[in-house]
């Protein structure tokens, strides 16, 4: 096929969950409710972090970033969704559509990378707990916080730019809820085995790098937490540590699955699936994983939610 100089499509049809009406409207709901708790979640952990003084440290300065970056991450994909369960095009410009894609990768990229620096944050704190405060200011922390979204938004733009210069003649009609790579890609008019290689190595090295930088980080912290001789300093390095291992542990799983190979490997369900369960399920359970085990984060909420009850009486 000669295919010099086409590039026909305008738009991309999105199907996102193809199934009846009535599960449609059942489905906007439930993924409704979910995307409100999940802004709720974070947004009230960013508000706890800003307002109370105590927790005015590196540890909970990380975790605030974090649940910042979960509500830009679900906001990439999430409302999009939602509209196109109610709607009957489900279309999505090719511009969108890449802005979809550059701004849904550099948020998990930077969510790969500040899961590392919480990591090295506890290493720091148990295992150098007399250099840490020296160490770890709150001025190294915000550059290093910067560092990781900037690097991580630098890492997708040249991928994306020879996606973009692709011949898509048609069709134009992806099975899934965001603009993947995967699904992109089998619409291209040309074979692209070096593209979507590329884009697997370098999902993959990002994952593994990282990957590998956590449980370097946790070993340590392992080999000196089985060092200390009373079972309550144990106990309280492990509770520490506990909630971040369990977050990490839900996040990396689901990538790998993902995007260790290349993605056109997957059917298109348990792309959706996969892709649905790390960018809309661990956003939401994420709040509840450290709050519920963190007692500075439980007392800064109820601290929250009695000045907001009594600012309603007044």
């Amino acid at each position: 096929m000669n295919v010099s100089g086409v590039k026909t499509v305008t738009e991309f049809i999105l199907l996102n969950f193809p199934c009846s009406r009535e599960v449609q409207v059942l489905l906007f709901m439930l993924f409704f409710v979910s995307y409100i708790l999940t802004l709720m979640g974070n947004g009230a952990i960013v508000c706890a972090v800003k307002l109370d003084n105590r927790l005015h440290t590196p540890m909970y300065t990380l975790l605030a970033n974090f649940s910042f970056l979960e509500i830009c991450y679900i906001n990439t994909t999430v409302p999009n969704m939602l509209r196109n369960f109610l709607s009957e095009a489900k279309t999505i410009s090719f511009t969108a559509c890449f802005l979809q894609f550059y701004f849904f990768f550099s948020m998990g990229t930077t969510e790969t990378f500040l899961l590392p620096l919480m990591a090295f944050d506890r290493y720091l704190a148990i295992c150098r707990p007399l250099h840490y405060p020296t160490i770890m200011s709150s001025h190294l922390c915000m550059n290093l916080v910067a560092l990781c979204w900037v690097i991580a938004f630098l890492c997708y733009p040249v991928p994306i730019y020879f996606i973009t210069q692709l011949p898509f003649c048609g069709p134009n009609t992806i099975d899934h809820f965001v603009c993947d790579p995967g699904p992109l890609l089998a619409l291209s008019c040309i074979p692209t085995p070096g593209i979507e290689l590329s884009c697997s190595i370098l999902s993959s090295l990002i994952i593994f790098i990282t990957l590998f930088f956590i449980l370097w980080s946790y070993t340590l912290v392992l080999r000196a937490v089985l060092s200390v001789p009373s079972a309550a300093g144990k106990r309280k390095a492990f509770s520490t540590c506990g909630s971040h291992l369990v977050v990490v542990s839900l996040f990396y799983g689901t990538l790998m699955v993902m995007y260790i190979r290349p993605t056109s490997g997957n059917p298109a369900g348990i792309q959706k699936i996969i892709t649905l369960f790390y960018s809309s399920v661990t956003p939401l359970v994420n709040p509840l994983i450290y709050s519920l085990r963190n007692k500075d984060m439980k007392a800064a909420l109820k601290k929250i939610q009695i000045c907001t009850k009594i600012s309603q009486r007044e």
